[in-house]
This record gives structure tokens, sequence and C-alpha cells, in this order.
């Protein structure tokens, strides 16, 4: 027998984050491998259960993972003869339909487990982020965390940095400025990321502006990071408006073209 085992994989890719292609049989005439209604999910790496196999299954993942190597959201129909032109001697006909069914999602890092680090990651959990929570204290994270987000309890934050993928969102929100400018300066030094902000006033900014020119880092480097971070239109203090206001940034960074911002923005003074 088909061991059918899709639907518990999908849940599990949609708790990871990882994009996915349900394939499934909508049309069958003739003598084919499966049925109409049987379905395979496909990711990048691997499939879950099976379309019956042999060079129309192969066709299929490969017409997958193309659609994610291009990262394409557009269901697709494809239909095939199963004669000798595809390697097959079934000789029916099966139509298949292509749909991607989990979004990718953004990677977030997101160091410090503070009263707005706490808000915001109840913002950010439901758009399409997962979440690497670092912090050194363990007792700061809550006992219950949304899907999608990873705690990590470090010795050393600033080496997870290294750690982490290209293209990821940074978040800087720690209890020690110390600690906040180490981090600035390994994430700096890797120049890969999508977004980069810093909770702080502009005075922050003007004394990590200085002391990360005394390291070596340039104008356009230092452009790189945002502080103070979230929109300027929302100027309140309280975690949860700050939290708001941050997300708002993030939606408009992933929704922008994916190359890593450029500019500092002119936002409010958020601060610890």
């Amino acid at each position: 027998m088909f061991k059918d085992n899709w639907i518990q994989a999908l849940a599990e890719l949609e708790q990871k984050g990882e994009p996915c292609v349900l394939v499934t049989v909508v049309e069958h005439k003739g003598s084919t491998p499966r049925d109409s209604g049987t379905k395979m999910l496909v990711t990048e790496q691997g499939c879950h259960a099976t379309i019956g196999g042999g060079h129309l299954e192969y066709k299929a993942l490969e017409l997958a993972r193309d659609m994610l190597a291009r990262g394409e959201q557009q269901m697709k129909v494809e239909r095939f003869n199963l004669g000798a032109s595809l390697g097959q001697c079934c000789g029916g006909m099966a139509t298949i339909m292509l749909e991607p069914v989990v979004r990718p999602r953004h990677h977030l890092v997101l160091f410090g487990a503070g009263h707005v680090a706490k808000a915001l990651v109840h913002i950010v959990a439901t758009l399409p982020f997962r979440i690497t929570w670092i912090d050194e204290r363990a007792e700061e994270f809550p006992a219950e965390l949304p899907a999608g987000v990873t705690r990590v309890v470090s010795e050393d934050p600033v080496d997870e940095v290294d750690d982490q993928p290209a293209g990821s969102f940074y978040l800087v929100m720690t209890h020690n400025h110390q600690l906040d400018l180490e981090l600035c300066a390994r994430i700096l030094k890797r120049n890969d990321a999508r977004y980069f902000g810093v909770i702080g006033s502009r005075t922050k900014r003007k004394r990590f502006d200085y002391r990360l020119q005394e390291r070596g880092f340039d104008d356009a480097a230092l452009a790189r990071m945002i502080c103070p971070i979230g929109l300027a239109e929302v100027a309140g203090k309280h975690p949860a408006e700050i939290a708001v206001s941050v997300a708002g940034q993030l939606i408009a960074a992933y929704q922008a073209e994916p190359v890593p911002m450029t500019a500092a923005a002119p936002a409010a003074a958020h601060t610890l």
C-alpha cells in the first residue's frame, strides 16, 4: 500500500515555514499509476507520498522544484500521455495540478527578550516570518512561544550572528548597550542583512556611529543600520505601540525589492 502521509508533512512544513508544492492527480483516463485525487507533497530536497512513481512522478518533481526555485505562487495544470514518449507503458492519460501551498517565510533574528521584544514577537509571528529569538537570560522568555519562533539561550549572543542564513532580517534590542554595539559590528561585518534595525534614540545612534567608525566601518556601511527603528508617524512609547511601529517597518522592508535597506528611517526615537 502507498503511504499517503502528506497531510502531517504539510503541517510540519507550515510550522517551519518551508516552501512546498502540492501535486494532485486531478484527472485520469485509462491505465495510470494512481487514480484522480492522489496527492504528493514536494519540497526543495524531498517529497512526501507518491503519485505512482515512474517518469510521470519524475516530471512532476522536476516541475514542482522548478516552481520552488523560481518562487512561483500561481497554480499550474499539466497533462501527460503515459505512452512511450514519457517512458511509461500504461497507455493512459493523467492531468496533474501543481499548487504552492506554503509561502516562503522571511527570517528574523531578534536579539533581546525585553518588553518590546515580547510584544513584537506576537505580532511578527502572524506575518510571513520565522523568528530566531536570542537572549542570554532563559528566564526572560515566555513559557509558551508562538508558532514559528525558536528560542535560543546563548552565553554569547554575538557569536550567534555568524550562524544565521544570508538575507536575514535583524533587530537588536537587548538590555545592554555594549552588547548592542558588539552585535551591530558583527551584523555589519556580514554585509548581507535584508533589514537591520537597532532600538534606541538619536543620541544612541550618533554614539554608535562614532564608535563603529573607529572600528573601520564607513558611511555606506553605517547607512545600512536603522536607528531609531519604527515608523515616523508612530511616536508612542508603550511597548505595544513600539512593536506595531517596528512591525510596520518590517512589512515595508519585505514588500520592497529584495535588496538590503540602505537608508536610516526618519523614525521616532524608540528606546528601551
